[in-house]
């Protein structure tokens, strides 16, 4: 019987934690605690395994069979895709973290890990990769994922500043990237310094609110994406935010050569492919059907740019001015 109690006591301290929960939350901390288990598994397996490898290595190199001074070829995950960096910079302005949820948060800061990816595997990647205006629950979202994996990230640069940072500070568009992903020591001094007027100039921000668009990107330059995951809810954001720091502003041509059949958005992390697409092939068209979901393009055609001399980005069904705005500019849906 005391044996009985004991257990009965050790079960009502381990209900504990669940006690006043609703049974959806309840199901969700068991589904947590049980991934943790086989996350705990998994690991002592591999653990396992790679001491067996080692012992098995060791027999070998005992026996003759290989040489103790080979070295095993591991493959680089952390390698650029091989071809010559693109001398730009690419921006993401972190700036609108009160006008997202959570939700959304969460789903922004899932796009940003993989911009950087696919920039570390891109051909030709862009030199130097900038995130700026890191703060509030947006910086606390990335501090939490992975043990703050973001901080590891190669060839990155994070300010708690606005990429106004650029030029108002007497940056380089194009300098020597920081490896600590925090606000870079206020007293450096970079090897190549510019008239802040010329850094301006050098940058461009990405809105499909603008009348301009890009036809080529051009080395030297800065182009900055709207970090927001907003479900099209606002409109102008990054256009005004272009007009007010008195910056050129651009959209991406995407009517020249594409009509899309669903709503006009994409992510921060499908943007930077199409970007790194065209650096790669020099073609636009070839850029977004490789990057646009094929859904977005049911039971349509692409346009033909030579009978379209039109250099509008409006969509077929011509109801929203380029109909890419939260795309280009990034006031994105979350994936």
């Amino acid at each position: 019987m005391e044996t009985e109690s004991v257990r009965t006591e050790a079960e009502k301290e381990q209900a504990t934690p669940t006690q006043g929960l609703s049974k959806k939350a309840q199901k969700r901390a068991a589904k947590a605690a049980r991934f943790h288990e086989l996350k705990l598994e998994r690991r002592a397996r591999e653990k396992e395994a790679r001491k067996r490898k080692q012992q098995e290595r060791a027999r070998a190199v005992a026996n003759g069979e290989c040489d103790a001074n080979t070295t095993h070829k591991r493959r680089k995950t952390g390698a650029v895709g091989g071809g010559s960096p693109f001398n730009a910079r690419l921006v993401i302005d972190l700036g609108f973290d009160e006008l997202m949820t959570d939700k959304e948060i969460n789903s922004l800061t899932s796009q940003l890990a993989y911009t950087y990816s696919a920039n570390r595997r891109a051909s030709h990647a862009f030199s130097s990769l900038l995130f700026t205006s890191v703060n509030g629950r947006t910086k606390q979202r990335l501090d939490a994922m992975n043990d703050a994996g973001y901080r590891r990230w190669s060839n990155t640069e994070w300010w708690e500043d606005s990429y106004e940072r650029i030029w108002t500070r007497s940056l380089s568009p194009v300098g020597p990237p920081s490896h600590d992903p925090t606000n870079a020591p206020t007293n450096s001094t970079p090897e190549i310094t510019a008239d802040a007027d010329d850094l301006r100039r050098s940058v461009v921000y990405f809105t499909a609110d603008s009348e301009h668009e890009v036809l080529e990107l051009k080395e030297g330059e800065t182009y900055v994406i709207g970090g927001i995951c907003d479900h099209n809810r606002y409109k102008n954001l990054c256009l005004n935010k272009a007009n007010t720091s008195q910056i050129r502003h651009a959209r991406l041509p995407i009517g020249r050569y594409v009509s899309l059949a669903t709503r006009k958005v994409l992510t921060v992390n499908q943007v930077v492919e199409i970007l790194l697409k065209w650096v790669e092939t020099r073609d636009w068209e070839k850029a977004f059907w490789a990057v646009i979901p094929k859904r977005k393009f049911q039971g349509v055609k692409r346009v033909d740019t030579e009978d379209d001399g039109s250099t509008t980005n409006e969509v077929e069904d011509g109801n929203e001015p380029s109909g890419y705005a939260n795309k280009e500019s990034t006031d994105l849906e979350g994936a």
